[in-house]
C-alpha cells in the first residue's frame, strides 16, 4: 500500500509541481487549495504526512498545525510546513510545532528526503 500524503496550498502550481513528483515517487496524494477543510479532509483520507503552507486563504498554516498536533487523533502525524518567508524556521518553535520545514522555492531531491525522512520514522 502506497503512504498517503496531503499537500495543503494556495498555489496551484505549487500543488501541482508536488503532486507530480511525489505521485512520480509512488505516493498517493490529496491536495486542497485553501486550509479551511484540512481536518476533515485528514479524517477522510487518512494521510500519512500533510505538507503545508503557511500562508492559506483566511487561515494560518501553522494554526492548523496547532490544532493537528493538539489533537489527540492526529498529534502523531508529521507535518511539514513549507513558505517562502525569510522567518519559516520560526514555525519550529510554535506551540504545537511542525516536525520539519521546507523553505521555497524547493529543490525535488530536498522534497523528497524530507518526505522519506517523516514517512520512515
Amino acid at each position: 500500500m502506497n503512504k498517503r500524503i496531503l499537500i495543503v496550498d494556495d498555489n496551484e502550481l505549487i500543488t501541482e509541481i508536488m503532486s507530480y513528483i511525489l505521485t512520480n515517487n509512488g505516493y498517493d496524494v490529496t491536495t486542497l487549495n485553501t486550509g479551511y477543510n484540512v481536518v476533515a479532509q485528514i479524517n477522510l483520507t487518512l494521510p500519512h504526512l500533510v505538507i503545508m503552507d503557511i500562508t492559506l486563504p483566511g487561515v494560518d498554516g501553522r494554526d492548523i498545525c496547532r490544532i493537528i498536533k493538539h489533537n489527540k487523533a492526529t498529534k502523531n502525524l508529521p507535518v511539514i510546513i513549507c513558505s517562502g518567508n525569510d522567518d519559516i524556521e520560526l514555525a519550529l518553535k510554535q506551540e504545537g510545532p511542525p516536525n520539519d520545514i521546507l523553505p521555497k522555492p524547493f529543490d525535488m531531491t530536498v522534497l523528497l528526503n524530507k518526505v522519506e525522512y517523516q514517512l520512515a520514522a
